[in-house]
């Protein structure tokens, strides 16, 4: 009895950190997804299914990214589809927001442990009323992909009938509401939105849906207070503001840029264009649909679709990246030391300098991460060009799904990159080396030690 009580303290959560608990909990989740997966009546053709492909999709589906080595829509049968909305939507939420809710349902006392976990797991600021703010999360999730589902329905109940058409339409407004970027249109003989390039009525609505989605949690309560009287936080100030200029700004660029591409934009009527280039920038922001070849994009849109991923959607939300946020605050930064400021300021506020330390430790991160496994992936496909490398890698690690084709034909070794990548990209960069060096724990037993002298280092 004795060596048992020690084994399970061994594996007590309450030993872990925040950061390890999330870490832990999203990979149990991927796992068990990864076994559903594997199993033969997951997929349409009874057999099981190669463990790395499995654990592939079930990682994809979690850290609601959306590349995928088999079509979504053919390949899985029903039980298949259930099983990768499900982690979807887990995924996206955050498990810790569906676990509050089982201890809520259960009776189970939720200790200050547990609250600490929630906040790390949906990044929020605040440790006071944070199971409230969980319960506004879900149903604010679920009622905008009710609504979603219910917008939808306008296109895929006419197409496909009642029930297939509801089907569809719930499980693209999930996957879209979180960014996830899988898609059942593979079934229908199609791409992605490819077919619907044109249609102002499904890009608005899926634009809708991946934007909302990726504004982060903490902005809708401070919009929903700013309605009743109350004020706008900074940070929502700064996530709209964001949002705003990559979402105006890349929608007239990939006009400029392709315009006359006759492989994308030259041969659809302007509105068309302007609906193919607003959701190119869009889907970036971690989403991962598409209304237009990736494969087929110029150069400079290449780039700019790159450099989106890169940045993604903002924190507490459900997409990846390195958030709008930590985007701004560098350029502020960089801004501050080009006009000779002492301070950092944003909108007539400073901004701390342990937030421009993250800011630049999660850009630093996740350069170097980026950087070594596109080493990894230039080493194992040499096949492929650096470009399309590149992006696979991006869409990735910025947990987006968008993909130049590639990703079916990489070597089992570089799937597991990509597999790494898009873990990374969701737990949060900070989040693994923090796990890593252990800074949790060592932070607690540092403080009130005393200070070294400054160092004196010459830069640029």
């Amino acid at each position: 009895m004795n060596t048992i009580r020690k084994i399970l303290k061994i594996f007590d959560i309450r030993k872990l950190t925040s950061g390890q608990t999330i870490f832990l909990g999203f990979a149990l989740i991927a796992f068990c997804g990864m076994f559903l997966l594997m199993l033969p009546i997951s997929n349409n053709y009874g057999l099981w299914t190669n463990p790395i492909d499995s654990l592939f999709t079930a990682i994809s589906a979690v850290c609601v990214t959306g590349l995928i080595v088999v079509p979504t829509g053919t390949y899985w049968n029903l039980f298949g589809q259930i099983i990768i909305i499900i982690l979807i939507q887990i995924g996206g939420l955050g498990f810790m927001t569906f676990m509050t809710m089982a201890f809520i349902a259960t009776g189970r006392r939720i200790t200050i442990h547990d609250r600490l976990v929630i906040q790390s797991s949906i990044n929020s600021d605040h440790l006071a009323g944070i199971v409230q703010f969980v319960k506004t999360i879900l149903t604010y999730a679920l009622s905008i992909e009710f609504l979603g589902a219910i917008l939808l329905s306008f296109i895929f109940i006419p197409r496909l009938g009642f029930i297939r058409g509801i089907y569809f339409s719930l499980w693209h407004a999930i996957s879209m509401y979180c960014n996830a970027g899988f898609d059942l249109m593979a079934s229908l003989g199609e791409s992605s939105f490819t077919a619907y390039v044109s249609n102002v009525w499904l890009t608005l609505v899926i634009c809708f849906l991946i934007i909302v989605g990726g504004l982060g949690f903490s902005v809708y309560v401070n919009l929903r207070d700013y309605i009743k009287g109350g004020r706008l936080a900074i940070h929502t100030k700064v996530v709209l503001i964001t949002t705003g200029i990559l979402l105006i700004g890349g929608t007239l660029l990939f006009l400029f840029f392709e315009w006359n591409n006759p492989a994308t934009l030259a041969d659809l009527p302007w509105y068309g264009k302007i609906c193919a280039a607003f959701f190119q920038s869009t889907t970036p922001r971690t989403a991962g649909a598409n209304t237009i070849d990736q494969a087929m994009l110029t150069p400079p849109s290449l780039i700019l679709t790159d450099v989106l991923m890169f940045i993604g959607a903002s924190p507490g939300s459900t997409g990846g990246g390195i958030k709008t946020t930590t985007i701004f605050v560098l350029f502020l930064t960089v801004w501050s030391v080009l006009m000779s400021k002492e301070d950092v300021n944003c909108l007539r506020r400073r901004i701390p300098f342990e937030t421009i330390k993250r800011a630049l430790a999660i850009f630093t991160i996740g350069i170097v991460v980026v950087g070594f496994m596109f080493f990894c992936l230039m080493v194992a496909e040499p096949a492929f060009s650096s470009d399309s490398l590149l992006f696979e890698l991006l869409s990735a690690y910025g947990t987006v799904g968008l993909s130049t084709g590639i990703t079916a034909e990489l070597t089992d070794f570089s799937k597991i990159v990509l597999i790494i990548c898009m873990f990374v990209g969701r737990v949060g960069p900070l989040t693994i080396a923090y796990i890593i060096t252990n800074t949790e724990k060592r932070s607690l037993m540092n403080q009130g030690h005393y200070k070294l002298p400054t160092a004196s280092i010459l830069l640029g």
